[in-house]
């Protein structure tokens, strides 16, 4: 079995690495806060850090997912970063959903110490993580891929190479700009509905027997409705990915004209108070202004 190492034990991270540490691969953790890092590390028998540095010393192959662009940044190359422990040939492997170009300026740096690095966000919510379901789009080298497949098995149950540096990102960000606005025209066809007196379950079926039939709305509507707005992937990191999208957009001259929009529905509901709820949560935006609930027993 491989010596790994697994940084961010969020509600993603925690369920990945413990998929690892499952698979019987060794497993150096380490965790912002470091008592999730001590907590699973005694439940399957990981190895808890202090520093991702130390993390960095005890694993050929590391996979990182974090919040943001700086707290990726700082966790790979800032004080007692994983590079300042990662020997020559280490694979870094970053499944935290940040921008394509500083991503690509992140993988240039380590190269340039001689440490492989790999983007791969990936996508699924938490179930996906809990279940070692998760799709991961990957960028950078085949070849470094390739060898490092197998950490991914355990944790993932689609793996696709997109490409060179930052196109598993740039694919990520496409996925999710598509999800985000599907998941507005829920919200306002569901409102509308409602208001106009047709059953939200009713409703639903004519969905499921028609061309707008999705994935996603047969995933979230029954959360919708029975109130239930438990972050499986909530409404700040959703918001952080748009206005990635965005940027992308504005990079590669391409006009993002319905995600603007889309982005302002998620920053009025996180000035709502429902930053940490579940991205199905923002449907609470349009049935304030409506005046109703959809919600079905």
């Amino acid at each position: 079995m491989a010596k790994l190492g697994f940084l961010g034990l969020g509600l993603m991270g925690y369920p990945m690495a413990r998929n690892l540490l499952r698979a019987g691969h060794e497993v150096a953790l380490w965790s912002h806060s470091g008592g999730k890092a001590s907590k699973l590390a005694a439940e399957e028998r990981g190895k808890a850090c202090d520093t991702p540095k130390q993390v960095a010393e005890n694993a050929e192959c590391i996979f990182l997912c974090v919040g943001d662009t700086k707290m990726s940044r700082q966790v790979i190359l800032g004080e007692n970063g994983l590079v300042h422990g990662a020997k020559a040939g280490t694979v870094i492997v970053d499944a935290s959903t940040i921008g394509p170009a500083e991503s690509r300026a992140i993988g240039e740096e380590l190269r340039a110490r001689g440490v492989e690095f790999l983007d791969a966000p990936c996508t699924g919510s938490t179930p996906g993580a809990e279940g070692g379901t998760l799709t991961f789009m990957v960028g950078g080298d085949q070849q470094v891929f390739e060898r490092v497949r197998p950490y991914f098995e355990p944790m993932g149950k689609r793996l696709y190479y997109c490409g060179g540096p930052g196109l598993g990102l740039q694919a990520k960000l496409s996925q999710n700009l598509i999800l985000s606005n599907l998941l507005l025209a829920f919200n306002e066809g569901m409102v509308l509905s409602t208001k106009g007196g047709i059953d939200p379950k009713l409703m639903l079926d004519i969905l499921e027997n028609s061309a707008a039939k999705s994935g996603l709305v047969s995933f979230k509507a029954p959360f919708v409705f029975r109130g239930d707005f438990h972050a499986n992937f909530s409404v700040k990191w959703m918001s952080k990915d748009i206005d990635l999208m965005l940027d992308s957009g504005k990079e590669l001259g391409v006009p993002l004209l319905l995600t603007s929009l889309t982005s302002q529905l998620f920053h009025a509901a996180i000035a709502g108070g429902h930053g940490d709820e579940d991205i199905c949560s923002t449907i609470k935006i349009l049935e304030d202004f409506a005046g109703i609930e959809v919600r079905a027993k």
